[in-house]
């Protein structure tokens, strides 16, 4: 049996918003220029490639096309008061999801045909609360930097692929914390910690086959007592 889930309108990201990713961002927006630099020369030459490659190669998720996880979505976006971006799925074997976004362009989501198959739905809606998180906290800035060196620092100019890699470590350990945050906002979406967990369970070391035989009681279990 289903339950209806609480609407959080008028939430806002310094809601939920992680102490630690407080301190990361405040960090990063201490570098001359990085703001500048990202939003106006880096990003839009990475986020037009991506966009483009998504288009030519993946699915576009829509009322129309696989309408259950377009749902899953719209319900999410709902729960976190904030419009839904375009959602693609992509085929690849590695578990995986991304956002892009800057403002003022159309953000969207990608999501892994392996991790699909590897979760619930429930568990995915999770995995798409997480990304909507970055949305909602305006990460897409630094997200799009830390995307670039993840997925294709090798594809932009020589100056910006270096720019990028002197900036990897900084950068990385802001990725962290804002994804400390985003768990934060898939618990929201989610309003069931066991799903999270099972989540979070399989991401660690599960796969289609094992996904089903993981037991959450041990899983738990097996972290230390701090």
């Amino acid at each position: 049996m289903s339950i209806e889930k609480i609407m959080l309108t008028g939430l806002k990201a310094d809601h939920f918003r992680h102490p630690l990713d407080f301190a990361a961002t405040n960090a990063l927006k201490q570098l001359p220029g990085l703001d500048m630099l990202v939003r106006n020369i880096l990003g839009p030459v990475a986020e037009q490639f991506f966009y483009v490659e998504n288009i030519a190669s993946s699915v576009l998720v829509s009322d129309r096309q696989l309408p259950d996880l377009h749902q899953l979505l719209v319900e999410s976006s709902q729960i976190l008061d904030l419009e839904p971006p375009q959602l693609y799925l992509r085929q690849h074997p590695v578990p995986n999801a991304y956002t892009l976004a800057m403002r003022g362009r159309q953000p969207f989501m990608v999501i892994h045909t392996s991790l699909v198959e590897m979760v619930t739905p429930a568990e995915l809606q999770a995995v798409m609360a997480h990304e909507l998180g970055h949305l909602k906290c305006d990460h897409g800035v630094y997200l799009t930097l830390a995307n670039i060196i993840v997925l294709g620092t090798s594809l932009l100019p020589t100056w910006g692929a270096a720019i990028a890699q002197q900036l990897q470590e900084q950068l990385l350990q802001w990725l962290r914390c804002a994804e400390f945050t985003c768990d934060r906002s898939a618990m929201l979406v989610s309003q069931d910690p066991k799903v999270v967990m099972s989540l979070l369970m399989k991401l660690a070391g599960g796969s289609p086959t094992l996904a089903p035989k993981l037991n959450l009681d041990a899983f738990v279990a097996q972290a230390p007592c701090l």
